[in-house]
Formats: structure tokens, C-alpha cells, sequence
């Protein structure tokens, strides 16, 4: 990876740290939550860098791919606990990271296994460990809280526009002897519950991205589909911006939409949810593997 490269990987990062830090003064008791993820976004633009995806605010049962609906009214409650995954990127050179809040203190033990499983996954790096021995270690951490990690999510690599690349990183143990590669960013992302350690496909999210890009008949669709090819290319992007964006009807944009999932052209992301009344906490972190150090992307500084 050329310097260019991993600067711009950095500058991602810091940009995202910062964000987090507005998130947080952002997101108290009773604040709108739709409200609150329209100025996280544009925060992270006037910075400058732009989202790799629609900032996800996954509340309880639900891991992750909740983001607010245009105008949604939904408000944080001082019990809620609040997944806040934040991606950034400058020129296609992604960050991302997140962490979880609930303003109560009752599942402070939760959210600190997650963060703790992280850190000592990040630990390990210096060591060169496989892919899983890396899943061994947050199993091993979150198991000893008392909780279960989510064993069908994972973290993953960060490649140019390309906010999920290849390979998966375990949060359980297993068998995978593949290594970290040099020149090469991931994420890892351990998810802890008290529930059945499993999340399943739930509600349509707001969020999609574009699959397979061809020619389309609809007039709506084809709007949706020129708009979000010039703007987030391979990157996920979410309805409320193509409500602000575009200025389109809701009928026109559920049409839209509609009519491009229905031919495959975009896809996507529902909320992954655990049981009912379980509780799901995140932490997760970037960095970039060199020949000679790690580079975790998302501290201060």
C-alpha cells in the first residue's frame, strides 16, 4: 500500500474519531434519532471525508443495519442500548468503527465486554494470529462475561469503495489458519448478547446498494439508479438521502426502489435481528496491516 494510500486511510479514521466523539454529545435521552444521524452525516462531510454507508442505529435486539426511515420520529430512551456504527472514506479508502451506549448504566457489563474483546483482539496483531485464533480470543473474553458473541456476524477487510471485503473475521473460534496481509485494512468487530448468540434477517432497513448496474425501463428507477451510481458508486446508501437528495415523491421512490430490487440492478440490507428482548452490544475498530507495524485507523490524534 503506498504511502498516498494509507494517509488517506488515516485521514478516514481521525475524521471518524472525531465523529464518534460528536455522536455521543449527539445521542442523549430523548433525542430524535432520525435527527441526530442527519447531523452525525453531515458532521462527517463538512470534516471532509463522505459515508461509506448510512451511519446504523441499531437499538436493542437489533445487531445492526438500522438506520432512521425520512422523518422518522423515533426517539432514544434513557434504557435503550444503542449501536452507533459509523463508516467514513476519502477517495474510497474506508474507516469503520462503532460503539455502544446506554445512558441507564444497566448494561454497562455488556458494552464492556465488547470493548474489552476488541482490545484484546487488537492485542493479538503484533503476534501476526490467524484469522482464528482472533475469533478464539473474543469468544474467549465475551464467554467470560457471561454473555454470548454473535457468531454469524463478523468483522472484515476494507478495500477501496468496498466498505465489506473479503476475508471474514471470526468473532467464535475456528479452524481459519489464514493471516492478516501486509498492505492490506480490516475491521474487527466482536457483537455480544444475552440472548441465543444468533441474529436473523427482520425488517426491510433503509438501506441499499447497487448490485448489479444495467439499463432500466422505469423512469423513477432510473433516476435512483444514474443518482446513486454518481455519488456512492459500489457504496451502501440510504432512502432518507435520496429523499433529500432528489427531491422525489415517496410513491415515486418506493417505485423506484421497488422496481431496482425487483430486477436485481441494487440490494438490500435488513435489520439483523437477535430474539426478542435480547440485548445486543458492538464495539468494533480499523487498522492497516504493514510490513513493519499496525496502524489502528480510529484514536485520537
Amino acid at each position: 500500500m503506498e504511502k498516498e494510500e494509507i494517509e488517506k486511510y488515516v485521514k478516514a479514521g481521525r475524521i471518524l474519531w472525531e465523529a464518534q466523539q460528536f455522536a455521543r454529545k449527539e445521542l442523549q435521552p430523548n433525542c430524535n434519532l432520525f435527527e441526530a444521524v442527519e447531523k452525525i452525516e453531515e458532521f462527517i462531510l463538512k470534516k471532509g471525508a463522505s459515508c461509506a454507508f448510512p451511519v446504523n442505529l441499531s437499538l436493542n435486539e437489533n445487531a445492526a443495519h438500522q438506520t432512521p426511515d425520512w422523518n422518522d420520529s423515533i426517539e432514544l430512551n434513557e434504557e435503550d442500548v444503542l449501536k452507533v456504527d459509523i463508516g467514513t472514506h476519502v477517495d474510497g479508502r474506508v474507516a469503520d468503527a462503532s460503539f455502544t451506549i446506554n445512558h441507564s448504566g444497566k448494561w454497562n457489563e455488556l458494552i464492556k465486554a465488547t470493548e474489552l474483546a476488541l482490545e484484546k483482539a487488537f492485542d493479538l496483531l503484533d503476534k501476526n494470529p490467524t484469522l482464528g485464533e482472533i475469533g478464539q480470543e473474543i469468544e474467549a473474553v465475551i464467554s467470560s462475561k457471561g454473555f454470548k458473541p454473535i457468531q454469524n456476524l463478523t468483522g472484515h477487510g476494507l478495500a477501496p469503495f468496498e466498505q465489506h471485503a473479503p476475508p471474514s473475521i471470526p468473532n467464535i473460534k475456528s479452524q481459519d489458519n489464514r493471516r492478516f496481509e501486509n498492505g492490506k485494512a480490516y475491521a474487527i468487530e466482536p457483537f455480544a448478547s444475552n440472548g441465543d448468540g444468533f441474529v436473523r434477517e427482520a425488517l426491510k432497513s433503509g438501506i441499499f446498494q447497487i448490485e448489479e448496474p444495467r439499463p432500466v425501463r422505469n423512469a423513477y428507477a432510473r433516476k435512483i439508479l444514474e443518482f446513486a451510481s454518481e455519488n456512492y458508486k459500489t457504496l451502501p446508501f440510504a432512502e432518507r438521502w435520496l429523499h433529500r437528495e432528489l427531491k422525489m415523491s415517496d410513491f415515486a421512490l418506493k417505485i423506484g426502489l421497488k422496481q431496482l430490487l425487483k430486477e436485481k440492478v441494487i440490494k438490500s440490507f435488513p435489520i439483523l435481528r437477535e430474539k426478542k428482548n435480547a440485548v445486543v452490544a458492538q464495539a468494533e475498530n480499523s487498522f492497516i496491516k504493514t510490513e513493519n507495524k499496525i496502524i489502528k485507523l480510529v484514536q485520537k490524534g
